[in-house]
């Protein structure tokens, strides 16, 4: 994960030139939006008390926290964004890398005059929050990651076919009625005999309905491509787990992730020493939506259970300069050569 600038932005500065518009004044929950370096970003924000900060997964929206939003603002003051080039925020020919996205995380908070936040990220959200904690750790109070990204190179395979050049030659396909209907039929019949993939059925095809257009497509592949390729995910933050010392950590999978598989939290449990892992039985990619209650339950003790990391600058350097905590040899990813990689990278 690269690290990037992570001096603050004043609030002031950004307010100057980011105006907050609203849809409706009915809804506390409502459509918000802020234009941010030109860019124009759809979030939703409500309630009161300790700031949390909720960054849905890859092709997704701050829909996906409907289930618990609402209960989550009676406690905190929410913040849910849906990311650049996805939902109802800007689609342009931009950055989409993970450290890109934790920039763009670091800026709306500070346009929303926030100062630290704790941070739930889901999936792709997972390795935003890691990657935001990394770059800005004197702005993150608290990590917790849902079904995370970011750990080893398992995922879908799936995700390592869409992720191969050309593939966007044949997602228009999607939007064909019948392919569109074909895929939504098979899914479903996944769920039928009880698969892990069919678990998540609704929400996968509620995901693929969500790219319409050939803007949503292209940035759908940018954000798969910065983190996924032919062999699986290439980002990985076990390397830094040890950055993490002091910061309270909740973790939360599906015992039937078939996106990510529930080894990873193992992984990173074990990577990342005091963080608290719960495993959902009977759920799949998204334990948010399977038990809303458990996961409502379990996250309001997290918060009640722990206190707001400190940040030494003095400590991060001594953390950097020791690597105190670093994982033992072997239970790193290993890059293996690729032929076909490396004659395209050579060409």
């Amino acid at each position: 994960m690269a690290r990037w600038d992570a001096s603050p932005v004043p609030p002031k500065l950004l307010t100057k030139r980011l105006v907050v518009t609203e849809e409706s004044a009915d809804d506390p929950l409502r459509i918000q939006y802020t234009t941010v370096h030109g860019y124009r970003r759809a979030f939703r924000t409500a309630g009161s008390g300790p700031p949390v900060l909720l960054i849905h997964g890859i092709g997704d929206s701050s829909d996906t926290w409907d289930p618990v939003i609402e209960e989550l603002a009676e406690h905190y003051t929410v913040i849910a964004p849906d990311l650049l080039g996805h939902g109802r925020s800007d689609r342009p020919r931009a950055d989409y890398s993970i450290a890109a996205f934790a920039c763009g995380m670091r800026d709306l908070i500070s346009v929303l005059d926030l100062d630290r936040v704790t941070v739930v990220g889901h999936s792709l959200g997972g390795g935003i929050a890691m990657q935001f904690a990394y770059q800005f750790p004197e702005r993150c109070e608290r990590l917790a990651l849902v079904c995370t990204g970011g750990v080893g190179p398992k995922t879908h395979p799936l995700f390592h076919v869409v992720a191969t050049p050309g593939v966007e030659t044949f997602l228009p396909l999607l939007r064909v009625p019948g392919v569109k209907a074909m895929g939504s039929v098979w899914l479903r019949a996944l769920r039928w005999m009880d698969t892990d993939l069919g678990r998540d059925a609704e929400d996968l095809v509620r995901v693929f309905d969500a790219l319409p257009d050939s803007p949503a497509r292209s940035a759908f592949l940018r954000t798969l491509r910065a983190a996924v390729d032919r062999r699986g995910q290439v980002i990985t933050m076990l390397d830094r787990c040890y950055l993490a010392e002091g910061m309270p950590t909740l973790l939360i999978w599906g015992a039937r992730d078939a996106i990510i598989p529930v080894d990873q939290a193992h992984l990173v449990h074990e990577a990342m020493p005091g963080s608290r892992l719960e495993i959902f039985p009977d759920a799949g990619h998204f334990p948010h939506h399977t038990d809303s209650q458990r996961f409502l339950t379990i996250f309001r003790d997290f918060m009640d259970g722990t206190e707001p990391a400190g940040y030494s600058a003095a400590q991060w350097r001594t953390l950097l300069r020791t690597g105190r905590g670093m994982p033992q040899a072997g239970t790193m990813p290993v890059a293996v050569p690729d032929p076909v990689e490396d004659a395209t990278l050579g060409a």
